[in-house]
């Protein structure tokens, strides 16, 4: 079965996806009829029909690094007790099909509602206080990571391209200013409430390890203090619950203003991936690259 159409001249596309997790479910033996595609962002995520399993296919080879350190970090956590995504224990994993890494995970049946911002402080918290076996290494946090391959990509306008590189440059060197006095440990890397599910259960447990590594707390703390600070996405009552459940509020740190731009860089360009895909997605694309020329203004950004 031909698998290139993920990454043909037209880019990561949802056909093209679904053709290389086809081809994946074959190689692993397991049924891939009536799966469903749930979401396509930095990677295609699937539902499978045949049983409890969700196939994840990444844009690329470049990703195969990201996707072995996801699988050995959720047999880590898992191993801890700590309340994580579990990949399927008895298959090798990833497969690289067609240039695509693909890993498999069991499905957490959900129970009904939505992790809280408390939770998200609360999960964040106890993780950042395990400690990395010896054995797994993982990298340090790269908040460019990838930036450049997106930019190459992506088919936006030629404008944008050129203000974004621009904006990249700048954002490197205010990032090399950045001066850290909390302890390395391990940071999920992309740590929104999005990333936390709610299983039947009632149990909260921490998804999506493509960008954990081995680095400073404030990474972590990012993600929530933009949404809310800069883009109005949290009640104060939630972000507060926030804050209460993790212990500080990154907002008061003087390198706030740095992680935000990097935060808010990032939310744009994982976007424009997607441009092709739909208008809904080139519409709250064309949002953000407004946001990001107009630094002062309000945002009007719409979760994605």
């Amino acid at each position: 079965m031909a698998v290139d159409a993920a990454r043909s001249e037209e880019g990561f596309t949802s056909a093209g996806a679904t053709r290389v997790m086809v081809a994946a479910c074959r190689a692993a033996g397991i049924d891939d009829r009536g799966a469903e595609l749930i979401r396509l962002g930095e990677n295609a995520l699937f539902r499978l029909a045949s049983g409890p399993v969700i196939v994840r296919v990444a844009r690329g080879e470049e990703w195969l690094s990201k996707s072995r350190n996801e699988v050995a970090v959720s047999r880590w956590l898992t191993g801890e007790g700590f309340p994580a995504a579990r990949v399927v224990e008895d298959l090798e994993q990833p497969l690289v099909i067609g240039g695509h890494p693909v890993t498999f995970w069991h499905l957490i049946e959900e129970g009904g509602r939505k992790a809280t911002y408390g939770e998200l402080g609360a999960i964040l918290r106890e993780l950042h206080s395990l400690t990395l076996p010896a054995g797994l290494e993982l990298p340090p946090f790269d908040p460019f990571d990838k930036q450049e391959l997106r930019l190459d990509r992506a088919a936006i306008p030629e404008d944008d391209r050129v203000f974004l590189r621009q904006r990249w440059r700048a954002l490197r060197d205010k990032f090399e200013e950045l001066r850290f006095e909390t302890p390395r440990g391990p940071v999920h890397g992309d740590a929104h409430v999005q990333n936390l599910m709610v299983d039947k259960q009632g149990r909260v447990i921490l998804i999506d390890f493509e960008a954990f590594c081995f680095d400073h707390p404030e990474w972590d703390l990012m993600v929530t203090a933009v949404e809310h600070h800069s883009l109005g996405w949290q009640t104060d009552e939630q972000y507060a619950d926030f804050v209460r459940a993790y212990g500080r509020d990154l907002y008061d740190w003087y390198g706030y203003e740095t992680l935000r731009g990097l935060q808010e860089f990032g939310m744009t360009t994982w976007l424009m991936q997607n441009v092709k895909e739909d208008e809904q997605t080139a519409a709250e694309y064309r949002r953000r690259i407004a946001g990001l020329r107009n630094a002062d203004g309000s945002r009007d950004w719409r979760p994605w």
